[in-house]
Protein backbone atom coordinates (compact mmCIF):
# COMPACT_ATOMS: atom_id res chain seq x y z
CA UNK A 1 0.00 0.00 0.00
CA UNK A 2 1.32 3.46 -0.89
CA UNK A 3 2.29 5.69 2.06
CA UNK A 4 -0.45 8.11 3.12
CA UNK A 5 0.07 11.68 1.83
CA UNK A 6 3.73 10.95 1.19
CA UNK A 7 4.49 14.27 -0.50
CA UNK A 8 2.62 16.36 2.06
CA UNK A 9 4.33 15.42 5.34
CA UNK A 10 7.59 16.36 7.05
CA UNK A 11 8.72 14.58 10.22
CA UNK A 12 10.61 17.00 12.51
CA UNK A 13 12.99 15.56 15.12
CA UNK A 14 15.08 17.60 17.60
CA UNK A 15 18.11 15.72 18.92
CA UNK A 16 21.55 15.85 20.53
CA UNK A 17 22.45 12.26 19.64
CA UNK A 18 22.66 9.83 16.76
CA UNK A 19 19.24 8.67 15.62
CA UNK A 20 19.40 4.92 16.08
CA UNK A 21 15.80 5.03 17.28
CA UNK A 22 14.73 5.51 13.65
CA UNK A 23 15.40 1.81 13.01
CA UNK A 24 12.39 1.08 15.19
CA UNK A 25 10.26 3.45 13.09
CA UNK A 26 11.66 2.43 9.68
CA UNK A 27 8.49 0.63 8.44
CA UNK A 28 6.48 3.78 9.06
CA UNK A 29 8.90 6.69 8.56
CA UNK A 30 11.18 5.58 5.73
CA UNK A 31 8.84 6.77 2.93
CA UNK A 32 8.71 10.29 4.38
CA UNK A 33 11.06 13.27 4.49
CA UNK A 34 12.74 14.03 7.83
CA UNK A 35 13.92 17.42 9.11
CA UNK A 36 16.44 16.90 11.91
CA UNK A 37 17.30 19.80 14.20
CA UNK A 38 20.62 19.17 15.94
CA UNK A 39 20.71 20.93 19.31
CA UNK A 40 23.82 21.60 21.38
CA UNK A 41 27.35 21.29 20.01
CA UNK A 42 27.19 21.87 16.23
CA UNK A 43 30.54 20.13 15.69
CA UNK A 44 29.20 16.81 16.97
CA UNK A 45 28.47 14.30 14.20
CA UNK A 46 24.88 13.02 14.27
CA UNK A 47 24.50 9.66 12.58
CA UNK A 48 21.27 8.86 10.75
CA UNK A 49 20.56 5.26 9.67
CA UNK A 50 20.89 4.59 5.95
CA UNK A 51 17.81 4.72 3.75
CA UNK A 52 16.13 7.78 5.26
CA UNK A 53 15.51 10.94 3.25
CA UNK A 54 16.50 13.84 5.50
CA UNK A 55 17.96 17.29 5.90
CA UNK A 56 19.86 18.22 9.07
CA UNK A 57 20.34 21.67 10.58
CA UNK A 58 22.65 22.54 13.48
CA UNK A 59 23.05 25.83 15.33
CA UNK A 60 25.53 27.16 12.79
CA UNK A 61 22.99 26.52 10.03
CA UNK A 62 20.23 28.25 11.98
CA UNK A 63 22.43 31.30 12.58
CA UNK A 64 23.47 31.39 8.92
CA UNK A 65 19.93 31.04 7.56
CA UNK A 66 18.13 33.37 9.96
CA UNK A 67 20.89 35.88 10.72
CA UNK A 68 19.77 38.31 13.46
CA UNK A 69 16.41 36.56 13.69
CA UNK A 70 18.11 33.36 14.91
CA UNK A 71 17.70 34.59 18.47
CA UNK A 72 14.05 33.52 18.34
CA UNK A 73 15.13 29.84 18.07
CA UNK A 74 15.99 28.25 21.41
CA UNK A 75 19.38 26.66 22.09
CA UNK A 76 19.96 23.62 24.31
CA UNK A 77 16.23 22.96 24.49
CA UNK A 78 13.76 20.84 22.50
CA UNK A 79 12.05 24.09 21.49
CA UNK A 80 14.62 24.26 18.69
CA UNK A 81 12.30 21.90 16.77
CA UNK A 82 10.20 24.84 15.60
CA UNK A 83 13.00 25.79 13.19
CA UNK A 84 11.96 22.65 11.30
CA UNK A 85 8.38 23.92 11.19
CA UNK A 86 9.69 27.18 9.76
CA UNK A 87 11.72 25.72 6.88
CA UNK A 88 9.29 22.93 5.95
CA UNK A 89 7.26 23.36 2.78
CA UNK A 90 4.78 20.57 3.51
CA UNK A 91 1.14 20.78 4.55
CA UNK A 92 1.48 18.51 7.57
CA UNK A 93 4.12 18.26 10.30
CA UNK A 94 4.67 15.32 12.62
CA UNK A 95 7.15 15.93 15.43
CA UNK A 96 8.48 13.23 17.74
CA UNK A 97 11.19 12.93 20.40
CA UNK A 98 14.14 10.58 19.98
CA UNK A 99 13.33 8.57 23.12
CA UNK A 100 9.96 7.48 21.72
CA UNK A 101 9.38 4.12 20.06
CA UNK A 102 6.62 2.19 18.33
CA UNK A 103 3.93 1.09 20.78
CA UNK A 104 1.64 -1.91 20.46
CA UNK A 105 -2.13 -1.83 20.64
CA UNK A 106 -3.99 -4.26 22.95
CA UNK A 107 -3.94 -6.94 20.23
CA UNK A 108 -0.14 -6.78 20.03
CA UNK A 109 -0.07 -5.00 16.66
CA UNK A 110 2.47 -2.23 16.05
CA UNK A 111 0.83 1.20 16.01
CA UNK A 112 1.48 3.36 12.96
CA UNK A 113 1.35 6.66 14.85
CA UNK A 114 1.84 8.83 11.78
CA UNK A 115 -1.03 7.19 9.88
CA UNK A 116 -3.38 7.75 12.82
CA UNK A 117 -2.34 11.40 13.10
CA UNK A 118 -3.02 11.91 9.41
CA UNK A 119 -6.43 10.30 9.79
CA UNK A 120 -7.15 12.68 12.67
CA UNK A 121 -6.01 15.72 10.69
CA UNK A 122 -7.86 14.88 7.48
CA UNK A 123 -11.21 14.33 9.20
CA UNK A 124 -13.25 17.14 10.80
CA UNK A 125 -13.36 18.14 14.46
CA UNK A 126 -16.38 18.97 16.60
CA UNK A 127 -15.35 21.76 19.03
CA UNK A 128 -18.79 23.31 19.54
CA UNK A 129 -20.77 20.34 20.85
CA UNK A 130 -19.35 17.25 22.57
CA UNK A 131 -20.18 13.87 21.05
CA UNK A 132 -20.35 11.17 23.75
CA UNK A 133 -19.13 8.53 21.30
CA UNK A 134 -16.05 10.74 20.83
CA UNK A 135 -14.95 10.91 17.19
CA UNK A 136 -18.14 10.56 15.12
CA UNK A 137 -16.21 10.27 11.85
CA UNK A 138 -14.42 7.12 12.93
CA UNK A 139 -15.53 3.75 11.58
CA UNK A 140 -18.10 2.21 13.90
CA UNK A 141 -19.15 5.52 15.46
CA UNK A 142 -21.51 8.35 14.58
CA UNK A 143 -23.27 11.34 16.06
CA UNK A 144 -25.49 10.33 18.96
CA UNK A 145 -29.15 11.17 19.40
CA UNK A 146 -29.57 14.83 20.28
CA UNK A 147 -26.50 16.04 18.43
CA UNK A 148 -27.41 19.15 16.38
CA UNK A 149 -27.60 18.40 12.68
CA UNK A 150 -26.38 21.93 11.95
CA UNK A 151 -23.01 21.10 13.53
CA UNK A 152 -22.44 17.64 12.05
CA UNK A 153 -20.26 18.86 9.19
CA UNK A 154 -17.62 19.75 11.76
CA UNK A 155 -14.68 22.10 11.20
CA UNK A 156 -11.17 21.60 9.77
CA UNK A 157 -8.75 19.90 12.15
CA UNK A 158 -5.53 21.82 12.79
CA UNK A 159 -3.86 19.81 15.57
CA UNK A 160 -3.62 16.12 16.46
CA UNK A 161 -2.18 15.50 19.93
CA UNK A 162 -1.09 11.92 20.58
CA UNK A 163 -0.34 10.15 23.87
CA UNK A 164 2.26 7.83 25.37
CA UNK A 165 2.48 4.47 27.06
CA UNK A 166 5.08 3.69 29.73
CA UNK A 167 6.69 6.96 30.98
CA UNK A 168 3.96 9.61 31.42
CA UNK A 169 4.61 13.27 30.67
CA UNK A 170 4.71 14.54 34.27
CA UNK A 171 6.13 17.74 35.71
CA UNK A 172 9.07 17.48 38.10
CA UNK A 173 7.12 17.56 41.41
CA UNK A 174 4.86 14.74 40.20
CA UNK A 175 7.89 12.79 38.95
CA UNK A 176 9.48 13.09 42.39
CA UNK A 177 6.47 11.75 44.29
CA UNK A 178 5.61 9.07 41.70
CA UNK A 179 9.00 7.90 40.37
CA UNK A 180 7.80 4.41 39.47
CA UNK A 181 4.45 5.29 37.94
CA UNK A 182 3.90 4.04 34.40
CA UNK A 183 0.99 4.55 32.04
CA UNK A 184 -0.32 1.11 31.05
CA UNK A 185 -3.81 2.21 30.05
CA UNK A 186 -4.62 2.22 26.35
CA UNK A 187 -7.80 4.21 25.70
CA UNK A 188 -9.08 3.54 22.20
CA UNK A 189 -10.50 7.02 21.59
CA UNK A 190 -9.97 10.28 19.74
CA UNK A 191 -11.85 13.34 20.92
CA UNK A 192 -12.09 17.00 20.02
CA UNK A 193 -11.06 19.39 22.78
CA UNK A 194 -14.03 21.76 23.18
CA UNK A 195 -13.83 25.41 22.20
CA UNK A 196 -12.71 27.53 25.14
CA UNK A 197 -10.90 24.66 26.87
CA UNK A 198 -7.12 24.73 27.17
CA UNK A 199 -4.96 21.63 27.48
CA UNK A 200 -1.32 20.74 28.22
CA UNK A 201 0.16 20.04 24.78
CA UNK A 202 3.12 17.67 24.70
CA UNK A 203 5.38 17.75 21.63
CA UNK A 204 6.60 14.17 21.99
CA UNK A 205 3.88 12.87 19.69
CA UNK A 206 2.28 15.79 17.88
CA UNK A 207 1.02 16.53 14.38
CA UNK A 208 -0.54 19.63 12.89
CA UNK A 209 -1.71 21.25 9.68
CA UNK A 210 1.05 23.73 8.96
CA UNK A 211 -1.05 25.71 6.49
CA UNK A 212 -3.78 26.37 9.06
CA UNK A 213 -1.89 26.87 12.30
CA UNK A 214 1.86 26.73 11.57
CA UNK A 215 2.63 30.34 12.58
CA UNK A 216 1.10 29.71 16.03
CA UNK A 217 3.27 26.62 16.63
CA UNK A 218 6.14 28.62 18.04
CA UNK A 219 7.86 27.03 21.03
CA UNK A 220 9.14 30.25 22.55
CA UNK A 221 12.58 31.07 23.93
CA UNK A 222 13.63 28.39 26.40
CA UNK A 223 16.80 26.72 27.61
CA UNK A 224 20.22 28.35 27.29
CA UNK A 225 20.22 31.89 28.66
CA UNK A 226 16.55 31.77 29.65
CA UNK A 227 14.99 31.53 33.14
CA UNK A 228 12.62 28.72 32.17
CA UNK A 229 12.51 25.43 30.29
CA UNK A 230 10.07 22.58 29.61
CA UNK A 231 7.28 25.05 28.91
CA UNK A 232 7.99 25.31 25.20
CA UNK A 233 5.24 22.94 24.07
CA UNK A 234 2.90 24.23 26.79
CA UNK A 235 3.25 27.78 25.44
CA UNK A 236 2.74 26.63 21.85
CA UNK A 237 -0.27 24.58 22.91
CA UNK A 238 -1.98 27.44 24.72
CA UNK A 239 -1.28 29.87 21.89
CA UNK A 240 -2.35 27.51 19.12
CA UNK A 241 -5.54 26.51 20.95
CA UNK A 242 -6.59 30.15 21.36
CA UNK A 243 -5.84 30.73 17.68
CA UNK A 244 -7.76 27.60 16.61
CA UNK A 245 -10.74 28.60 18.74
CA UNK A 246 -10.77 32.05 17.19
CA UNK A 247 -10.38 30.87 13.60
CA UNK A 248 -12.83 28.00 13.87
CA UNK A 249 -10.38 25.08 13.67
CA UNK A 250 -10.36 21.91 15.76
CA UNK A 251 -7.83 20.25 18.08
CA UNK A 252 -7.97 16.50 18.75
CA UNK A 253 -6.33 14.42 21.46
CA UNK A 254 -6.13 10.67 22.13
CA UNK A 255 -4.86 8.12 19.60
CA UNK A 256 -2.18 7.45 18.53
CA UNK A 257 -0.01 6.14 21.32
CA UNK A 258 3.74 5.65 21.21
CA UNK A 259 6.14 4.11 23.74
CA UNK A 260 8.01 6.71 25.80
CA UNK A 261 11.10 4.86 26.89
CA UNK A 262 13.01 7.13 29.22
CA UNK A 263 12.16 9.40 32.15
CA UNK A 264 14.19 12.61 32.26
CA UNK A 265 15.94 13.61 35.49
CA UNK A 266 13.33 15.12 37.86
CA UNK A 267 15.89 17.30 39.65
CA UNK A 268 17.14 18.78 36.38
CA UNK A 269 13.52 19.20 35.31
CA UNK A 270 12.65 21.00 38.55
CA UNK A 271 15.43 23.50 37.96
CA UNK A 272 14.08 24.19 34.45
CA UNK A 273 10.43 24.30 35.49
CA UNK A 274 10.72 26.12 38.81
CA UNK A 275 9.63 29.59 37.72
CA UNK A 276 7.10 28.15 35.31
CA UNK A 277 5.32 26.29 38.09
CA UNK A 278 4.46 29.68 39.58
CA UNK A 279 4.06 31.57 36.34
CA UNK A 280 1.63 29.08 34.83
CA UNK A 281 -0.93 30.08 37.46
CA UNK A 282 -0.96 33.51 35.80
CA UNK A 283 -0.27 32.43 32.22
CA UNK A 284 -3.25 30.10 32.05
CA UNK A 285 -5.83 32.69 33.21
CA UNK A 286 -4.39 35.03 30.58
CA UNK A 287 -5.05 32.49 27.82
CA UNK A 288 -8.47 31.64 29.27
CA UNK A 289 -9.57 35.25 29.10
CA UNK A 290 -7.77 36.56 26.02
CA UNK A 291 -9.91 37.59 23.05
CA UNK A 292 -8.75 38.27 19.51
CA UNK A 293 -10.37 40.90 17.27
CA UNK A 294 -12.43 39.75 14.31
CA UNK A 295 -9.93 41.51 12.01
CA UNK A 296 -7.51 38.65 12.78
CA UNK A 297 -8.41 36.15 10.08
CA UNK A 298 -5.28 33.99 9.87
CA UNK A 299 -2.79 32.44 12.27
CA UNK A 300 -0.10 35.08 11.68
CA UNK A 301 -2.39 37.98 12.49
CA UNK A 302 -3.71 36.15 15.56
CA UNK A 303 -0.21 35.40 16.78
CA UNK A 304 0.97 38.99 16.48
CA UNK A 305 -2.08 40.09 18.48
CA UNK A 306 -1.29 37.43 21.10
CA UNK A 307 2.29 38.73 21.33
CA UNK A 308 1.01 42.26 21.90
CA UNK A 309 -1.42 41.18 24.62
CA UNK A 310 1.10 38.83 26.26
CA UNK A 311 3.59 41.68 26.60
CA UNK A 312 0.93 43.94 28.10
CA UNK A 313 -0.66 41.41 30.49
CA UNK A 314 2.23 39.05 31.35
CA UNK A 315 5.10 41.55 31.11
CA UNK A 316 4.57 42.82 34.69
CA UNK A 317 5.20 39.29 36.03
CA UNK A 318 8.79 39.18 34.79
CA UNK A 319 10.96 40.83 32.10
CA UNK A 320 11.18 37.40 30.46
CA UNK A 321 7.69 37.91 29.04
CA UNK A 322 8.77 41.12 27.30
CA UNK A 323 11.57 39.14 25.65
CA UNK A 324 9.23 36.28 24.79
CA UNK A 325 6.70 38.64 23.20
CA UNK A 326 9.47 40.24 21.13
CA UNK A 327 10.64 36.78 20.05
CA UNK A 328 7.07 35.93 19.00
CA UNK A 329 7.11 38.94 16.66
CA UNK A 330 10.54 37.96 15.33
CA UNK A 331 9.24 34.44 14.70
CA UNK A 332 6.39 35.78 12.57
CA UNK A 333 8.80 38.00 10.65
CA UNK A 334 10.93 34.93 9.93
CA UNK A 335 7.83 32.91 9.01
CA UNK A 336 6.79 35.54 6.49
CA UNK A 337 10.25 35.45 4.88
CA UNK A 338 10.06 31.69 4.37
CA UNK A 339 6.38 31.12 3.70
CA UNK A 340 3.41 32.32 1.70
CA UNK A 341 0.70 34.10 3.70
CA UNK A 342 -1.29 31.86 6.04
CA UNK A 343 -4.77 30.81 5.00
CA UNK A 344 -7.56 33.00 6.29
CA UNK A 345 -10.75 31.65 7.78
CA UNK A 346 -13.46 34.27 7.77
CA UNK A 347 -15.97 31.67 8.99
CA UNK A 348 -14.41 31.82 12.44
CA UNK A 349 -15.86 30.67 15.72
CA UNK A 350 -17.31 34.05 16.62
CA UNK A 351 -20.74 33.00 15.44
CA UNK A 352 -20.66 29.54 17.01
Amino acid sequence: MAPILKGEVDIVIPTIRSLDFLENWRPFFEPYHLIIIQDGDPTKVIKVPEGFDYELYNRNDINRILGPKANCISFKDGACRCFGFLVSKKKFIYTIDDDCFVAKDPTGKDIDALAQHLENLTKPSTPYFFNTLYDPYREGADFVRGYPFSLRAGVPTAVSHGLWLNIPDYDAPTQLVKPLERNKTYVDAVMTIPKGTLYPMCAMNLAFNRELVGPAMYFGIMGDGQPIGRYDDMWAGWCSKVVCDHLGYGVKTGLPYLWHSKASNPFANLKKEFKGLFWQEEMIPFFQSVTLPKECTNAQQCYLELAKQAKEKLGPIDPYFHNLADAMVTWIEAWEEFNTPAKSNTNSSESA
